[in-house]
C-alpha cells in the first residue's frame, strides 16, 4: 500500500493570513500557502483559496495539547495572533478552551493532564464529527491501527506517532454545503489506490476527489 496522508487542507478566503496565523501558533515554517512540520506530525497544512465565506461550524478541528507549554500561554499567543473565543455549545467547565482562527475555523486548547492525548505532540488530534464506520474506513485506508473504539467513538493513529484522528460517533451534525477542512492523500499508483478505496466504501466524486463513507470529501493525488 502506497497511500500517505500528505496534508490537512483548509479552504480560506485569505490563505496568506491563515498561513501566518498557524505558523505563529504552531511554530512551523511557511512554504507559500503551506506549513511544513518540524516534529513527528507527519503531514503538512495547506491553505487553499475559496470565495465562499465560512457559514457554519466545521466538522473537523484541531485539539492542541498543553503537554509542552502552559495552556494559558498557548491561549494568549493564539489571541495575540488574531484568534477569538468561540461558542460551540460548551458549558465553560470542560477544562479545554475553544478558539477560532481569523477565518472562524474552530480549534481547542486541551487542558494539561488529558490522558487521551498524553503522549501526543502539540497537535494532539484532528477531531472529527463522524460515525464509527469512519474510524474503520480510515484505519483500513491509511493502514493505521485503531487506538480507540468504544461507544461508537473511534480513533486512529500512525504507527510512527503524531496526532490521532478521532470521530465522535452519534449524534452526527448535518453536513455543511462544503468541506472547509479536508484531507489530501498521495499515492505512487493513484488508480490502484482509488480502486482499493472504492472497495473499502469510498465514492468517486470527480477527478481526484472522493468521499468517505460519511460523505466527507478528500483528495487523492499522485506522489
Amino acid at each position: 500500500m502506497s497511500l500517505h496522508l500528505f496534508a490537512v487542507c483548509f479552504e480560506a478566503l485569505d490563505p496568506p493570513r491563515l498561513t501566518r496565523f498557524w505558523s505563529g501558533l504552531l511554530g512551523w515554517a511557511p512554504a507559500g500557502d503551506e506549513l511544513l512540520p518540524d516534529d513527528d506530525t507527519g503531514f503538512r497544512l495547506r491553505f487553499v483559496r475559496t470565495t465562499e465565506p465560512k457559514a457554519r461550524q466545521n466538522l473537523a478541528h484541531f485539539d492542541l495539547t498543553s503537554n509542552l507549554e502552559e495552556q494559558d500561554r498557548i491561549v494568549a499567543r493564539a489571541l495575540s495572533l488574531g484568534a477569538t473565543h468561540a461558542d460551540v455549545g460548551q458549558k465553560g467547565d470542560e477544562g479545554h478552551v475553544v478558539l477560532a482562527d481569523p477565518e472562524g475555523n474552530e480549534f481547542c486548547v486541551i487542558e494539561p493532564g488529558n490522558n487521551f492525548l498524553a503522549d501526543c505532540g502539540f497537535i494532539g488530534a484532528l477531531s472529527c464529527d463522524g460515525s464509527q464506520r469512519e474510524g474503520y474506513f480510515w484505519s483500513a485506508a491509511l493502514g493505521w491501527p485503531l487506538v480507540w473504539d468504544e461507544n461508537e467513538e473511534t480513533a486512529v493513529r500512525s504507527p510512527h506517532g503524531g496526532p490521532k484522528i478521532t470521530w465522535g460517533g452519534p449524534p452526527n451534525e448535518p453536513r455543511p454545503p462544503q468541506d472547509r477542512v479536508h484531507l489530501e492523500l498521495t499515492a505512487d499508483d493513484r488508480q490502484a489506490e482509488t480502486d482499493r478505496l472504492l472497495g473499502l466504501g469510498a465514492t468517486l466524486v470527480d477527478g481526484e476527489t472522493l468521499s468517505d463513507p460519511d460523505g466527507n470529501h478528500f483528495r487523492l493525488r499522485s506522489t
